[in-house]
């Protein structure tokens, strides 16, 4: 859990062009990741969850931030 306030917390100094700069760089890595699993098996297939949980709550927080 703490890897995950950690990672809220550093989203509140990030602008919302760095955020939306992360959010597309991490599309791309998801991208590959499903890709390369797809060819081969990952050896930690739970990673491709967890960068889709991470997408999440950036699209989160630039959601929150254009509303407010």
């Amino acid at each position: 859990m703490s890897k995950k306030i950690e990672f809220l917390k550093s989203l509140a100094s990030l602008s919302e062009s760095d955020i939306k700069a992360k959010v597309t760089e991490d599309e791309l890595r998801l991208k590959k990741l499903h890709f390369a699993h797809g060819i081969t098996p990952l050896e930690n297939p739970m990673s491709i969850r967890i960068l889709r949980k991470d997408i999440a709550r950036l699209k989160t927080e630039l959601k929150k931030r254009a509303t407010a």
